[in-house]
């Protein structure tokens, strides 16, 4: 898939799955919204692959689970 031009909020991209996914989307092209809720040093080192990539990301805190 093609993701150029698109941007992705991944919920718990620092570890597991939502990292994998992160930096698949990543690779596809997308810039990446790593969100986390406690290890800013996971989503940091995550936000730095997708940058190794070429693509733009940040990480943001946000509890998404509990409206």
């Amino acid at each position: 898939m093609d993701f150029t031009g698109k941007v992705a909020l991944v919920t718990g991209g620092s570890r597991g799955i939502g990292r994998a996914t992160a930096l698949a989307l990543a690779r596809e092209g997308a810039d990446v919204l790593v969100n986390y809720l406690q290890n800013r040093e996971a989503a940091n080192e995550v936000v730095e692959m997708i940058e190794g990539l070429g693509r733009k990301s940040i990480a943001v805190r946000a509890d998404v689970g509990n409206p």
